[in-house]
């Protein structure tokens, strides 16, 4: 049965097959982008995996040299070495385009009131720990940094997955066997209209003989 309430002539057939071959053409051209979609989603994951085990061991070593100076240090005199920093931090924000998705992609770059010095301190009247600590915070920051631009870009890649594995299903399950089956009811419903044009043209025949020259065919 057709799905929709369609007249069975011959350029309607026409229309549906070149709609039939756009929609088989959408379909594969989908699946592709589906599958090339999940393959850059699972290098991401595993990027993912790989940050976040660096940025935690990264950040328990930063956490547990702080601990360390917190112990040492008075609370008024660790507040005070970190009062004034001496390095800036600019950070900038552009887009990468995966698979027709924008992904953001961080970068930034840090400016030192005085070059080579990214401690905002003296070292007399604090503890090496606390050196420790914000050495080891400078260099997680990149990992956390890119972390944060991977699991973003994990999330819009899969809401793009999903909705490209929407419209996969669509065509597969509803609209190309939908044409397909009004494709087949139309060359049915013109098969049966022209036997029943050529038996209508045999009887036409047999009545002109007959009446022509009283000839029974």
């Amino acid at each position: 049965m057709p799905t929709a309430a369609i007249t069975p002539t011959r350029m309607v057939l026409n229309q549906l097959k070149g709609r039939l071959k756009t929609a088989t053409r959408g379909h594969k051209l989908l699946k592709d982008k589906r599958d090339e979609l999940m393959r850059q989603f699972m290098e991401i994951v595993k990027r993912n995996r790989e940050l976040r085990a660096r940025v935690e061991q990264g950040l328990t070593e930063a956490f547990a040299a702080m601990t360390v100076a917190g112990a040492i240090m008075s609370p008024e005199m660790l507040e005070q070495a970190l009062l004034y920093p001496r390095q800036k931090v600019e950070l900038g924000l552009g887009y990468q385009n995966i698979m027709s998705v924008n992904v953001p992609a961080f970068d930034f770059k840090t400016e030192e009131v005085e070059p080579g010095d990214m401690y905002p301190y003296g070292f007399a009247q604090t503890s090496g720990e606390l050196d420790d600590a914000l050495a080891k915070l400078f260099q997680v920051f990149s990992d956390m940094l890119e972390l944060a631009q991977v699991e973003k870009s994990m999330q819009l890649l899969a809401q793009e997955i999903e909705k490209t594995r929407r419209r996969v299903n669509a065509l597969e399950y509803v609209m190309i066997p939908g044409m397909q089956e009004n494709i087949k009811y139309i060359s049915m419903k013109l098969e049966e209209n022209d036997l029943s044009t050529k038996v209508r043209l045999m009887k036409v025949k047999d009545m002109v003989l007959q009446q022509a020259h009283n000839y029974q065919y």
